[in-house]
């Protein structure tokens, strides 16, 4: 049974924090009122996406756990880092308005999911084939959050 809880935890935590930090948020986003960069998306996609990525986030961590119960810490520190990273972004860009700051964090987390799929790759390959999905879409917001500064 604890094994069972412990891979629930795994396979919904990134989800849970994507649902709390949209609940902080969710009255200061602005997107629609702002000039989109070609491209932009409707903004009815982004939580279908970000439902789906986090739970593959999650999916690939649970597995990687299954398999590697004493896992190499900095494999997991990076997992936890990169999910903080990612949480502090949408408050970065939507609640604090702090677009040029947003584009040097997201950045950041460019380079944190990079380097969690090459941990991935290393240790358990599924999990790294399961957050390609996750870095083309932080790529793309990347892109976006670019030019939504340009363009506002």
């Amino acid at each position: 049974m604890k094994e069972k809880l412990k891979s629930a935890f795994y396979l919904f935590f990134p989800l849970l924090v994507g649902g709390l930090v949209s609940l902080v948020i969710s009255k200061s986003i602005d997107y629609n009122t702002l000039k989109q960069p070609p491209l932009a998306p409707p903004s009815i996609l982004f939580p279908i996406a970000w439902t789906v990525i986090y739970l593959l986030m999650g999916l690939s961590y649970c597995l990687y756990k299954k398999e590697y119960r004493e896992e190499t810490p900095i494999t997991s520190t990076v997992y936890y880092v990169q999910l903080a990273v990612n949480a502090f972004w949408s408050l970065i860009f939507f609640l604090w308005k702090l677009r040029l700051l947003a584009i040097a964090w997201i950045i950041l987390l460019d380079v944190l999911v990079i380097y969690l799929i090459y941990r991935f790759f290393k240790e358990k390959k599924v999990s790294a084939y399961l957050n390609i999905p996750y870095l083309l879409w932080i790529l793309f917001a990347t892109y976006l959050t670019i030019g939504i500064y340009l363009l506002n």
